[in-house]
């Protein structure tokens, strides 16, 4: 590890230490201030109520499986981002046509090569059966779609603090590709559809899906490139570092080495102080809520031999909270500690 990156590490360390050295007196009082207020909405109370008990339920099981619960973290939100702007995309593609309606003046685009299989309808990548307005309301649909699609995975999938612009121009370089791949796909499939006489809304619904199928799995491989995991980058450009650092090469190779092992690193910082800092607040939330559930029911309580049983648990939860509290105060400290060096 350099020297810079030691005496950042180290003055992290000593402020969570410098923290967690404060004895103080934990209340009943500390506990129920941990509670976020729930909505007057008796509907909305109900979901968030389900909500914050999942995510005590979820970060419990990330601490246990780690690897593993990234993993479906991830897959998770890509999936329901990807089908979610596939919805959007459906939406606009079954009114936007008909703003364009004049321009659908029949066959055009490019290669135009007859299918006589689908009764001489073409096979047309740039451009469609209909007309250019069907093709320019399907590609303002699309644009739109990953317009939502890019920030969304970025943030909360990928959760990724690279250069957005620069993450944003191999996205829209990503989403060409695609988009001449699925128009290919779709060319062949429209000729056929057109063909048998498929309702236009139907007709929709097949291209959204097809075209939203085909994205999620080329996306996927793109957000790898343009949201790579911080913390493997920075094992790697450390590594790399080593090996030069190992071989003696050239100053000027192994400053240049340094310095992106340096930002992997900060990168990798940043993001893990982000990540435990807003699990540990969602885990104290769901101890502390547990522990008023305990209390609330130990208030029920019709014999002794219950009293006393929801005691024990009561006093178990209490110490569970505050353990919850302390931890989320320390990640607090790393948190604003490594955001303030950003």
């Amino acid at each position: 590890m350099s020297e810079a990156k030691k005496i950042e590490t180290q003055e992290v360390e000593e402020t969570v230490e410098a923290v967690s050295a404060e004895e103080k007196v934990y209340t009943e009082e500390d506990i129920k201030n941990q509670i976020k207020p729930l909505s007057e909405n008796a509907f909305l109370r109900f979901f968030q109520k389900i909500w914050r008990w999942w995510l005590g339920l979820w970060y419990g099981f990330c601490d246990k499986y780690p690897k593993g619960s990234g993993i479906i973290y991830k897959v998770f939100f890509l999936v329901i981002f990807s089908q979610g702007v596939t919805i959007w995309q459906f939406i606009v593609m079954t009114f936007l046509p008909y703003a364009f309606a004049g321009m659908n003046t029949g066959s055009v685009g490019w290669p135009m090569i007859p299918i006589e299989a689908a009764g001489g309808k073409n096979f047309i990548i740039f451009g469609d059966e209909q007309g250019w307005g069907y093709f320019i309301a399907f590609e303002l649909a699309v644009f739109s779609a990953q317009c939502i699609n890019f920030p969304l995975q970025r943030n909360i999938t990928y959760r990724s603090h690279g250069n957005p612009w620069f993450q944003a121009m191999w996205y829209f370089i990503g989403w060409v590709l695609v988009s001449v791949a699925t128009n290919a796909i779709w060319g062949l499939c429209n000729a056929f559809l057109l063909h048998w006489g498929v309702h236009e809304v139907v007709n929709g619904l097949i291209k959204t899906v097809l075209t939203g199928g085909v994205s999620l799995v080329i996306f996927f491989f793109i957000f790898l490139v343009i949201f790579p995991d911080n913390n493997a980058m920075a094992k790697k450009s450390k590594a790399k570092y080593e090996k030069l650092k190992a071989a003696n090469a050239p100053k000027e190779k192994l400053d240049a080495a340094e310095a992106k092992m340096l930002q992997w690193e900060k990168k990798a910082q940043l993001s893990n102080a982000e990540s435990e800092f807003f699990k540990a607040k969602s885990q104290v939330n769901s101890k502390a809520m547990s522990y008023f559930a305990v209390l609330k029911a130990k208030e029920k309580a019709e014999t002794d031999e219950q009293r006393e049983l929801y005691a024990q648990k009561a006093e178990k939860s209490f110490a569970s909270a505050v353990e919850a509290i302390k931890l989320k105060d320390e990640k607090e400290k790393v948190f604003n500690a490594v955001t303030a060096e950003k």
